[in-house]
């Protein structure tokens, strides 16, 4: 599943959208303090008010959005699960029936109850639906709709909430002419900050495919992996930042700890080409132990061999043919996404720009030079320029 594929199904969640449909929702609120089900109920999602609808749009789009490796997993179920939740799934999108489909969701809801303690009330929202997607480009200028030629999509999406209580107001009525104290007991969905679910099957080339499941996180890099193997019954994925961790410590095992700015500079730029270079592909773009040391070379690394970089990936990662998703192993390119951090300063500086950063010593301290094009301004004065 590429983000493309993910932009298009998130795109999706909006009212009276003729390419989505939605067929039932069943909400299943859960009490801390037992951590049982208090309340739960389903309904078809057209009898569902319309400013209700509008919140749980607002919440599933907000479920599918992020990055991939960053808060959205694409996972491939065990093979050999006791009970595999694949097989409710599956069953729960075949089923034409609202109470069978009900009934396995409702199971889904004790899996998720069984080895977790809430720290606040939840709601565990799910929905079933519909949705298509064109099998080409629309021609503006064909007379045929893009409905006629579409991929039908069923799904089934899970989001999973807190809740908050309501804070105490001080109140003005109108009527009365007097100020209130008001105290709202009933607690708070908190609809726009969903903390993990899934979607369901994966997409991959316009197909469902039954044997992978979207996994979302509502914290960047930080999947559950309880929910993930215990509920969902798939296979944990690396994430991002794993993945920049084992890029790291390969470097550091070839290059050692030191490596000035200009260097390291080079060496995003030749991983940006790469990514640059696979773009428009299905699949990301990837770093083998092949790739990374012609990367290594490149940018000036000195005696990179081969046999080192693939003993490197035997030593960190214990697989010589791991490929690294190359959008992973660095900071995004074009933005300050370096953080250069001192006792008196945090300096913010792109990968692209990190080659005018550099650290010198002067007058037998270390400090940071960084060249810049222009006056520097501070509080509205301009530095004046010391000779060293």
């Amino acid at each position: 599943m590429n983000k493309k594929e993910v932009a298009h199904i998130r795109k999706q969640f909006k009212l009276d959208h003729d390419l989505l449909s939605l067929y039932d929702i069943l909400n299943v609120y859960v009490m801390k303090e037992t951590n049982e089900i208090y309340h739960w109920e389903r309904l078809p999602f057209g009898l569902v008010d319309r400013e209700k609808q509008e919140l749980y749009m607002g919440n599933f789009k907000k479920l599918l959005t992020g990055e991939l490796d960053h808060k959205l997993f694409e996972l491939k179920f065990q093979d050999e699960a006791e009970e595999p939740a694949k097989v409710m799934l599956h069953q729960g999108l075949v089923t034409g029936d609202p109470e069978e489909w009900q009934d396995l969701m409702l199971l889904l809801v004790d899996r998720m109850l069984a080895d977790t303690k809430y720290e606040k009330d939840t709601v565990i929202t799910f929905v079933r639906g519909q949705y298509h997607r064109p099998t080409k480009a629309r021609n503006e200028a064909s007379e045929e709709s893009e409905k006629n030629e579409t991929f039908a999509h069923q799904f089934i999406l899970c989001s999973v909430n807190s809740t908050e209580q309501q804070r105490k107001h001080l109140m003005f009525d109108y009527v009365e002419k007097e100020f209130k104290y008001s105290v709202i007991v009933d607690p708070i969905v908190k609809l726009s900050s969903p903390e993990q679910g899934f979607l369901y099957p994966s997409v991959t080339d316009n197909y469902s495919d039954i044997n992978r499941v979207l996994y979302c996180t509502g914290k960047s890099n930080y999947p559950d992996p309880q929910f993930i193997e215990q509920v969902l019954n798939a296979e944990s994925s690396i994430t991002a930042m794993e993945e920049r961790a084992y890029f790291e410590d390969i470097v550091k095992e070839i290059a050692g700890e030191h490596l000035d700015s200009t260097t390291i500079a080079q060496v995003y730029e030749q991983i940006q080409q790469v990514i640059e270079d696979g773009q428009g592909e299905e699949e990301p773009a990837t770093l083998d132990f092949k790739d990374v040391e012609r990367v290594l070379k490149v940018s000036g690394v000195e005696d990179v061999t081969a046999e080192k970089v693939e003993r490197a990936f035997e030593t960190i990662i214990d697989d010589r043919n791991y490929e690294m998703k190359a959008a992973s192993v660095m900071p995004k390119f074009t933005t300050k996404s370096i953080k250069i951090e001192t006792k008196v300063a945090t300096i913010s500086v792109s990968p692209q720009d990190l080659r005018y950063v550099k650290q010198v010593n002067y007058q037998g301290k270390r400090c940071i030079m960084i060249e810049v094009d222009e006056d520097v301004v501070i509080e509205g004065f301009t530095l004046s320029t010391e000779e060293l």
